[in-house]
């Protein structure tokens, strides 16, 4: 996770885990006591005093704040609508990171009664990023195909605007997510998902699948393959996996910072411990997007001479079946548009902020793929998906290679190993 503006909303709790171990992994973060001391802050500091200020230039980072802190609890009082109503009539005339902290509030809320604040917005604003943000929103509130198609003429004559590096990146994508809406036969099938699966595709790599659904809020399942292509099995014979979550706080698409995790091929290239309170000590993959790195080190290929990133060289690494299927180039579009620091990660944020939701008890991210971990009250782990994930991918060879990102459908339920099975030789 990493949600710029919550940073000063950590400095309440201090960072401790006193041991590494599996068997006995603390954090103080983690204990019942800091837990309900950091909600209180959460309610007292940052949302109700800072919103009690006068919305100004001086005061817009602690409103931002404010609204990355409802966020991230999940928070839901009335008197807080007239606080959105303040900020949204003024969106046009604030900050960026104002504006990108709003939207995400709202998207993230379901908050759909803002459409002419962000019509206006979309119709002013002179940042890409802030455009798409406010299209998605749109898209939120309407998705007939009146709506749908009265805003792709709006991309398209936008697009003009934004057409260089990064925000040709974001446009593009815009563009194919809302044409997505009313097209059919999104998915692929089970003849041409199988190309991902095959013993021979990235062989010599350990490859860790992230198996997805359309709806971000229900948890996929991650396998694991070792550098011979055969998959890791567990104790019992079966095929290892563990759930994972690919959702983001706000549930945005993947192309926007802070959105839900990018279909497509990342680099594989390490184990590390974050220092990160929301995140904790269990160890993580480190990943990298193309764009974050060299072309290289990406492919794992040393005689490349070229410095500059383009489409052709990302399709080195799809099987030949699906080189002209769109929604595996959302992790390149995803890199050129600027997003970095996604990684596969464990969790310590109370679950209980998400009671209720679908995905309980996981928690969001920040865009990150995320498993479940539980911790007792007095701040000792005792149950780890990420540990499991982590002894899996040592198990195959060590966190060396790729790891693949793909939504089979858009079932309204979890995926479950059975599901897989099929696809795999």
């Amino acid at each position: 996770m990493k949600k710029v503006l919550l940073i000063s909303l950590l400095a309440c709790i201090a960072f401790n885990a006193l041991s590494q171990a599996d068997s006995a992994v603390y954090l103080k973060f983690t204990t019942q006591q800091n837990r309900d001391i950091f909600y209180k802050n959460l309610l007292s500091r940052s949302i109700t005093k800072a919103l009690s200020l006068p919305l100004n230039i001086d005061t817009e980072d602690k409103w931002a704040n404010a609204f990355s802190a409802i966020e991230l609890i999940n928070y839901q009082q009335p008197w807080i609508n007239t606080k959105i109503k303040i900020a949204a009539d003024s969106l046009p005339y604030r900050s960026l990171d104002f504006q990108q902290a709003l939207l995400e509030m709202l998207y993230a809320g379901n908050r759909t009664s803002y459409i002419k604040q962000a019509t206006n917005l979309l119709n002013t604003t002179a940042d890409a990023k802030i455009f798409a943000m406010s299209a998605e929103y749109l898209l939120l509130s309407d998705t007939s195909k009146k709506n749908v198609d009265c805003l792709i003429k709006a991309i398209d004559k936008k697009s003009k605007d934004f057409s260089k590096d990064k925000d040709a990146a974001i446009m593009q994508q815009l563009t194919v997510h809302a044409k997505e809406f009313h097209k059919k036969n999104k998915y692929l099938d089970k003849a041409a998902l199988i190309f991902l699966f095959t013993k021979n595709y990235l062989k010599g790599n350990v490859v860790v699948y992230s198996i997805q659904r359309k709806n971000r809020d229900y948890t996929g399942i991650t396998i694991v393959k070792d550098t011979a292509g055969k998959f890791i099995v567990d104790s019992t014979g079966h095929i290892f996996n563990v759930p994972q979550l690919a959702r983001s706080l706000s549930n945005m698409p993947g192309f926007i910072s802070n959105g839900n995790t990018p279909q497509g091929i990342y680099r594989l290239y390490g184990f590390g411990r974050s220092g990160s309170s929301f995140i904790g000590p269990t160890q993580n993959l480190q990943l990298t997007m193309p764009y974050e790195t060299s072309l290289q080190y990406f492919l794992k290929d040393s005689t490349i001479t070229d410095t500059s990133w383009s489409k052709k060289w990302y399709t080195r690494l799809l099987p030949e079946k699906l080189k002209n299927y769109e929604p595996l180039y959302q992790s390149f579009y995803a890199g050129m548009a600027g997003r970095t620091e996604i990684i596969a990660h464990g969790t310590t944020v109370d679950p209980n902020f998400y009671t209720g939701k679908t995905y309980y008890p996981f928690t969001p991210t920040a865009g990150c793929l995320c498993t479940k971990e539980l911790w007792d009250e007095n701040g000792k782990r005792i149950f780890s998906g990420q540990q499991k994930l982590i002894n899996a991918v040592k198990q195959a060879g060590g966190a060396d290679g790729y790891l693949v990102v793909i939504e089979i459908n858009d079932a309204q339920k979890a995926v479950i190993i059975n599901e897989v099975l099929p696809y795999l030789e």
